[in-house]
C-alpha cells in the first residue's frame, strides 16, 4: 500500500505534466492558476486568488504565531528557437520529464504544493504556513508576488522554490541596471573636435572596468559591475553629442540598491540613471533554524548570482528547490523525476525539523 507521501508525489508529478501542457507565459497564467486551485482543492484546501496568484493558509492558522511563506511561480518564458521537442508535450525519457517550465520552476512549485498539503491539517506547528503559487516572476510584473504581499499577513521567513539541486541558497544578489550617458560636442567629422563623445567613452569604460566596491560578502563575494550595451551615432560624418551605455550591477548583501545608486551617481565620470531600485539582494542568517535543519540533512549552503522573487521579500528567505539552475531557459528543458521525488522528501524533512 502506498504511503500518503507517495500518493502526494505521484499527484504532484501529474500536476507538473498538466502545467507543462498549458502555455503560461508571464501575464497569461490564468489556466495554470485554475489547475493549481483544483489540485489544492482536491485535498480539501481552501484557496484564495488574486489575479493569477493562488494562495492558501494552513488549516490551523494562528495569528499569534510567526508565519512561513512557501512560494514558487507558475509562469514561464517563451520557448527559444533551439527547441527540437514540443515544449508543451510533457513526456518522460530516461527518467527526464521534458517540457517548458519543468525545471524553472514547475518541479519546485509542485514539490512545494505537495509539501504544503502534507502539513496543511497538522496542529501544534511552530509557524503558520502560507503557500503562494504566483505569476509574472519571469518579468517581475506588477501582478506578481509584489501585488500579493501587501494583502498577506506579516511574513517572518520564506522558502522560495527555484532549482538549486536542493542545496540552500542563503543569499541572492540584487540587480540595478543603469542607463549611462557620456557627453561630448557634436560636430562634422571633417572638423577638429577635442570633445568627441566616443573618444571620451574610452576613459569612462576604463573607469568602469577598474572600479571596485570595498565590501565583499562571505556568501556572495564582490559586487559585479558590467557594461553590457553601447550605442552612439547615426551618420558616418557626424560626431554624436552623446554615447549611451547600459551598466548591469549585481549587488551583494553588503549594500542596498540605493547605496549602490548613490555611490555610482556621485563617483562615475558620466551621468548615471538607475532604471529601478526594487530588486535588492536577499539573505538569511546562516544560523537560522531553517538553515540548520537543512544542514542537519547533509545539504550545502551557497550564494546565488541569479534573481528570483526573493528580491520582492523584506523578510529573511532561502532559495531552495529540485532541479538545476543551469537548465533554466534552455532548449528542451527537463527535470529528473527522481529530483522531484527527492525534493518533496527533503522539503518535508527540512520543514519537519524547523516547524517542530
Amino acid at each position: 500500500m502506498k504511503t500518503n507521501q507517495e500518493t502526494l508525489t505521484e499527484k504532484a508529478i501529474e500536476l507538473l505534466k498538466q502545467l507543462i501542457s498549458i502555455p503560461s507565459f508571464s501575464g497569461e497564467e490564468d489556466k495554470t492558476g485554475d489547475a493549481i486551485e483544483a489540485f489544492l482543492q482536491g485535498f480539501g484546501v481552501k484557496t484564495e486568488r488574486q489575479f493569477n496568484n493562488i494562495y492558501a493558509f494552513n488549516k490551523h492558522f494562528d495569528a499569534s504565531k510567526p508565519t512561513l511563506l512557501l512560494n514558487s511561480h507558475h509562469d514561464t518564458v517563451k520557448p527559444n528557437s533551439a527547441y527540437t521537442k514540443d515544449p508543451f508535450n510533457p513526456h518522460i525519457e530516461d527518467g527526464k520529464l521534458y517540457g517548458l517550465g519543468s525545471n524553472d520552476a514547475g518541479g519546485c512549485l509542485v514539490s512545494l504544493l505537495a509539501t504544503f498539503v502534507h502539513f496543511y491539517e497538522m496542529e501544534g506547528l511552530s509557524h503558520n504556513i502560507i503557500m503562494a503559487a504566483t505569476g509574472e516572476e519571469e518579468d517581475a510584473g506588477e501582478k506578481s508576488i509584489r501585488a500579493l504581499l501587501p494583502i498577506l499577513p506579516e511574513i517572518n521567513v520564506a522558502v522560495v522554490g527555484e532549482p538549486t539541486l536542493m542545496d540552500l541558497a542563503i543569499a541572492e544578489k540584487g540587480l540595478v541596471v543603469f542607463d549611462a550617458v557620456v557627453e561630448g560636442t557634436p560636430s562634422h567629422a571633417a572638423h577638429p573636435n577635442d570633445n568627441n563623445s566616443i573618444y571620451n567613452t574610452i576613459e569612462v569604460l576604463q573607469w568602469f572596468k577598474d572600479y571596485t566596491f570595498d565590501k565583499v560578502s562571505d556568501a556572495l563575494g564582490e559586487v559585479k559591475l558590467t557594461v553590457t550595451q553601447i550605442n552612439a551615432g547615426k551618420q558616418h560624418n557626424v560626431v554624436p553629442a552623446q554615447v549611451d551605455l547600459v551598466v548591469d550591477v549585481r549587488v551583494n548583501d553588503c549594500y542596498s540598491n540605493q547605496e549602490i545608486s548613490d555611490m555610482l551617481q556621485k563617483e562615475a565620470p558620466c551621468k548615471m540613471t538607475p532604471r529601478s531600485l526594487r530588486l535588492n539582494s536577499s539573505c538569511i542568517d546562516p544560523d537560522h533554524d531553517l538553515v540548520k535543519s537543512g544542514l542537519a540533512l547533509g545539504r550545502k549552503t551557497y550564494g546565488s548570482p541569479t534573481l528570483s522573487d526573493q528580491a520582492a521579500l523584506s523578510c529573511q528567505s532561502v532559495k531552495l528547490g529540485p532541479g538545476d539552475s543551469t537548465r533554466s531557459h534552455s532548449a528542451n528543458e527537463f527535470i529528473y523525476v527522481n529530483e522531484i521525488e527527492e525534493g518533496i522528501d527533503l522539503y518535508i524533512k527540512i520543514l519537519s525539523g524547523f516547524l517542530k
